[in-house]
């Protein structure tokens, strides 16, 4: 007979502990260990047969296993398909994750309406859509509001695990959606739904369906109020595709970004806008986040990567007086502890005193800037708000500034400048590179600066005619 016992879980990292704790240890956070119920198997129950189903497998050489044409199939929404590394690969497990409201049901809808057009053996493919937190009316009236409506799409409302699994049996899938895996539950885990037990039995349950019948999965997560994705931290390494979706969601525009995915590139990302009729794809992010800039002091413009693509920013910093003892330093959209750093090279290396300054920098547009070549523009914002002297206009400013003072490499150089001169930009101030890059570059017909130094790029981008 299986002996009852109980246990203490952190919900937001899963830690484990046999006792309530007040702090969890593991993530530092208070009042988050529930209890729940486990049972273990005692030395007499060894000997009785078990329920696990075994699964007949056949071990294959490498070499003798063929790939179908049609292992990958496309949405036909260019934005998913460019983060996905191509489109949905049949049997994957992905997870969407983003804050309430941002538009994952909206999103994962739409993409149904193409599925359902695809065919497989001269049939099109089934999609079965777990609505574990709205009613099938309620996804229905979105649905016709986004003129979604095919004929193989199935919905249900069921949150038992074990329904679900019933449900694939008579439909059989291509596709499934389970929104959210939250409210889906295990009733053979004692906990209540969305724990951290829960979502980790009912994760594993859909992994093992997905790989076994080949049918293609996505869950819907949750996120907590410091972004990170709801659940424990295995849910990540479980899952085939991870992919998050942000923004504010009091505004237009949405970034869909991937931030794992064993069958392709990471960190590619795609820009969609809410429009009434559902989310439209922005095919040149760069207009669009340009779309306002004028050249008033205290903007600068900078081209970063992400994944594949190229985005241009614009930069804002306001700098102003301050009375208090603490001057306040405010970061949208940069890392915090880079602008502490800027700062301090400017203070050191050009003399500036920001000690008696409030300095707030904006990257305009929602979305965060991640690599580096943001130093120079940073910088020069920064120096332009001061002096009030607008920065030379059409110019673009890439590089990475080191702490003393130098301006460093930056890769794809080529790259940014293309997308810069597209956009009618006819300036750049660029870090000094090898004579093999400088020579393509004139090809582009922009004016370029090349300079090493902090103090150079300050002539050459507020230097007035």
């Amino acid at each position: 007979m299986a002996k009852v016992k109980s246990k203490w879980v952190c919900q937001n990292c899963g830690y484990e502990t046999v006792s309530y704790l007040g702090r969890c240890p593991e993530c530092n956070q208070f009042g988050t260990f529930v209890e729940e119920v486990t049972s273990t198997v005692s030395k007499n129950d060894l000997s009785k047969p078990s329920n696990v189903v075994l699964v007949d497998t056949k071990i294959s050489k490498i070499k003798e296993i063929e790939l179908d044409e049609k292992v990958r199939f496309k949405t036909n929404i260019e934005e998913l398909d460019r983060v996905l590394g191509g489109g949905f690969v049949q049997g994957s497990l992905s997870l969407l994750a983003g804050d309430p409201g941002i538009g994952k049901s909206t999103l994962v809808l739409q993409t149904t309406k193409n599925i359902c057009e695809i065919e497989q053996n001269n049939e099109k493919l089934k999609v079965l859509y777990i609505c574990a937190e709205e009613s099938p009316l309620q996804v229905k009236l979105r649905a016709k509001r986004l003129e979604v409506e095919p004929e193989n799409l199935y919905l249900t409302n069921q949150t038992c695990i074990d329904e679900v699994l019933a449900q694939i049996d008579i439909i059989k899938p291509d596709f499934l959606i389970v929104d959210s895996i939250q409210s889906v539950f295990c009733a053979n885990v004692a906990s209540s739904a969305g724990s951290v037990s829960q979502i980790r039995e009912c994760t594993n349950v859909l992994m093992r369906i997905a790989k076994q019948k080949n049918i293609t999965t996505i869950i819907i997560g949750h996120v907590t109020k410091e972004g990170n994705i709801a659940g424990p931290k295995v849910l990540e390494h479980m899952v085939d595709c991870v992919i998050n979706f942000e923004g504010d969601k009091y505004k237009q525009y949405r970034i869909l970004r991937c931030i794992k995915n064993r069958f392709g590139a990471i960190s590619e990302v795609g820009v969609f806008k809410m429009e009434d009729d559902g989310l439209v794809e922005i095919n040149s992010p760069s207009q669009m986040l340009l779309e306002q800039h004028n050249n008033a002091s205290g903007s600068a413009v900078v081209a970063t990567l992400e994944g594949s693509r190229i985005f241009l920013h614009e930069i804002q910093a306001l700098v102003g007086s301050t009375n208090y003892t603490n001057p306040r330093r405010v970061a949208v959209g940069i890392e915090y502890n880079r602008l502490l750093q800027v700062l301090a090279v400017l203070e050191k290396k050009v003399g500036l005193n920001l000690s008696k300054q409030d300095v707030y920098v904006n990257v305009v547009g929602g979305i965060d800037i991640v690599e580096p070549s943001y130093d120079l523009a940073l910088a020069l914002s920064i120096i332009s708000s001061i002096r009030d002297i607008p920065i030379k206009p059409d110019t673009i400013i890439i590089g990475e500034v080191g702490l003393l003072g130098e301006i460093r490499y930056v890769d794809n150089i080529e790259q940014r400048l293309k997308e810069a001169q597209k956009l009618g930009f006819k300036k750049a101030i660029i870090p000094t590179i090898n004579k093999k890059t400088s020579a393509k570059l004139k090809d582009l017909g922009l004016e370029i600066k090349q300079v090493s130094k902090l103090t150079d790029a300050i002539i050459q981008g507020l230097k007035q005619d």
